[in-house]
């Protein structure tokens, strides 16, 4: 059975984004591209993730995108665009204004819905990226900001920069997240819980591997196979694919998988109604342990004796 798609608010914004984000990177050619978007859309997809560094297939995105208002489209900044210019790559203002203006020009539109930082950058005091975001934003190029691969705590410090100074603050935060990599687990995603942000997951099915689709990086580990068979076991007793029960567990987690499908098979494969039980949800993480490490797990373990028996559990 076919998911229905439902919808979540873009972090503290009104702005509704589907379930299913589809990234865009690997759509090199308009008539696939068009497949693939057309059969994204018509399961009630409309969030359309892509890239200045994407080059190309920013190019076909914008080539084939007839409804363009009907779609919440994302585009990033920050990774060169000429290595021999030091100036080409980073998150400072000269580099944001040329990156999005010719994304604006690849993707044929006159703004985005989201433009995300797409990697911290040391070098640029957070002051200036916040100030240049907001001034796009001001300008009507950009609708909201996110930021992608960067520290808990420079989003933190981001966000509160912007709240005092009146500053357009993210609203969405994009990470690589799968029941092979829970390491965002840590203080990523209790950062984005705390400060209202959304979560885009890139890489849910871990390039494949949790998919059953071919494998581009060798043979799995030993550990890497014990969670592929907890996950085929899961689809096996649902019904499901393994793409569907992997996504199905990121968004439990409250995550939005970003899919990065090359063809529409691959979307429609990923869009299978899936509610993980409990159990299975228990099953899927045994099989793949994580430990958040200190300080989360030293305070969880200290709460009651610092606390009392009046601790509050939320």
């Amino acid at each position: 059975m076919l998911w229905i798609m439902r919808y979540r608010l873009f972090g503290r914004t009104g702005l509704r984004v589907s379930e299913l984000l589809l990234g865009t990177m690997t759509l090199r050619s308009e008539d696939l591209a068009r497949r693939v978007v057309g059969a994204y859309a018509d399961a009630g997809g409309n969030f359309l993730d892509t890239a200045s560094a994407y080059g190309e297939s920013e190019e076909v995105l914008g080539a084939v995108l007839t409804r363009r208002d009907r779609f919440v489209l994302a585009t990033k900044y920050a990774l060169s665009r000429d290595a021999a210019d030091p100036n080409a790559g980073g998150n400072h203002r000269k580099n944001l204004v040329l990156s999005l203006e010719q994304s604006l020009r690849r993707l044929r539109t006159d703004y985005v819905d989201v433009l995300w930082v797409h990697l911290w950058d040391r070098h640029t005091p957070v002051e200036e990226t916040m100030r240049a975001l907001d001034d796009v934003v001001r300008a009507g190029k950009v609708l909201y900001v996110g930021v992608s691969d960067a520290p808990a705590w420079f989003v933190a410090r981001a966000n509160a920069l912007a709240e005092w100074r009146d500053w357009t603050a993210f609203a969405g935060l994009q990470v690589p997240y799968n029941l092979l990599r829970r390491d965002v687990e840590r203080e990523l995603l209790p950062m984005a819980s705390a400060l209202g942000l959304t979560v885009a997951a890139w890489a849910p099915l871990a390039a494949g591997k949790l998919s059953g689709g071919t494998q581009r990086s060798g043979p799995l580990s030993a550990r890497e196979e014990g969670v592929v068979g907890a996950v085929r076991a899961v689809a096996e007793e649902l019904g499901a694919t393994p793409a569907q029960v992997a996504l199905a567990w990121v968004r439990a987690s409250g995550a939005l998988p970003l899919v990065g499908a090359r063809t529409p098979e691959q979307v429609l494969d990923c869009l299978g109604e899936v509610v993980l039980p409990p159990e299975a949800v228990a099953r899927l993480e045994a099989a793949a342990p994580f430990e958040r490490g200190f300080p989360a797990d030293f305070i969880a373990e200290c709460e009651p004796a610092a606390f009392g028996d009046g601790l509050v559990v939320r």
